[in-house]
């Protein structure tokens, strides 16, 4: 129901055909995977940020809020 069938694809693409034409459309892709690229680079920098090794063994104190 969610799924896109072939004919939806060959739609689709006929369409970018008619707004981009046969010219500009591989700049157009060419652009948007170096976009992809670079998005999915600092994605995984965060995520490789968040990760924080501990080293140590020992149990961190928790103190409760000041009163």
């Amino acid at each position: 129901m969610g799924a896109m069938s072939p004919a939806h694809w060959a739609i689709v693409a006929v369409v970018l055909l008619v707004l981009f034409g046969s010219k500009k459309l591989p700049d157009a892709a060419r652009g948007l995977g170096r976009s992809m690229r670079i998005l999915k680079s600092e994605v995984s920098e965060m995520h490789a940020d968040e990760v924080v090794p501990t080293t140590s063994d020992e149990p961190k104190a928790v103190t409760g809020p000041k009163a």
